[in-house]
């Protein structure tokens, strides 16, 4: 397996937070790895399927990057419908997203998470059984993209600066865009990527990282497919 291959796999498993620690697979799958939500959509759509063999409940909520809220007590500008749904096997449920208008910086996306939990239904038997009942939550980020951007969000990741730090090495995001980095490699030396967020930096630890040498680092796109870029470290 390739490196980048490698490190797709360890970012995509980092966006499925499973409740419990037990070895066990989720059931419900969420088509795609990312949601963007333009400013001027009256609502965006997305799609989650149950390829088990039995029934789920399925809650479904938007955070503002806080993992332990409780979704009572979150604020967020969105509607997200239905909240609740029952999901049969092989089958499908479409959530609906719509922007509730409130104030958010025009100027740059804002980023938020859609959070699916799966809860599988109870059968007759253990009903009248003691029984592990396992409910699996999966993340995903949600972009909140203002209209009339300047530059293109999958061009974005193009434009990153790179500057030697001590014990590493600095991204710099001079763009609108937010920019999901999956990995960073410096001299043979491979660390996990992180989120840049727009005019913004982002320091990332690796050894003997000196200017002039070259970087190469791991990008996911709209599409949620992932890109090789290298830049030099200045």
């Amino acid at each position: 397996m390739s490196q980048l291959a490698h490190k797709f796999i360890q970012y995509l498993s980092a966006t499925a937070l499973c409740v419990t620690c037990m070895a066990a697979s989720a059931s419900v799958v969420i088509t795609g790895t990312r949601v963007i939500y333009p400013a001027d959509a009256k609502e965006v759509t997305v799609k989650v399927n149950n390829k088990g063999a039995k029934p789920v409940l399925i809650q479904s909520w938007i955070d503002n990057g806080d993992t332990k809220a409780k979704p009572e007590n979150i604020s967020v500008p969105f509607i997200l419908t239905p909240p609740i749904n029952r999901v049969e096997p092989d089958k499908g449920q479409t959530l609906r997203l719509s922007y509730t208008g409130a104030s958010l910086p025009t100027n740059k996306e804002s980023v938020f998470w859609l959070n699916v939990l799966e809860i599988p239904a109870k059968t007759a038997q253990q009903d009248n059984t003691s029984h592990l009942q396992m409910a699996f939550r999966s993340r995903i980020k949600l972009f909140f993209r203002p209209s009339g951007l300047s530059g293109n969000a999958n061009e974005a990741p193009k434009l990153l600066t790179w500057s030697a730090t001590a014990g590493g090495v600095q991204a710099t995001n001079p763009t609108p865009f937010y920019v999901s980095l999956v990995f960073v490699t410096v001299n043979g030396n491979v660390v996990e990527g992180q989120m840049v967020a727009p005019g913004e930096n982002r320091k990332l630890t690796l050894p003997g990282v000196k200017v002039g040498n070259k970087v190469s680092y791991g990008f996911v796109n709209d599409y949620g497919a992932v890109n090789n870029v290298e830049s030099i470290i200045h």
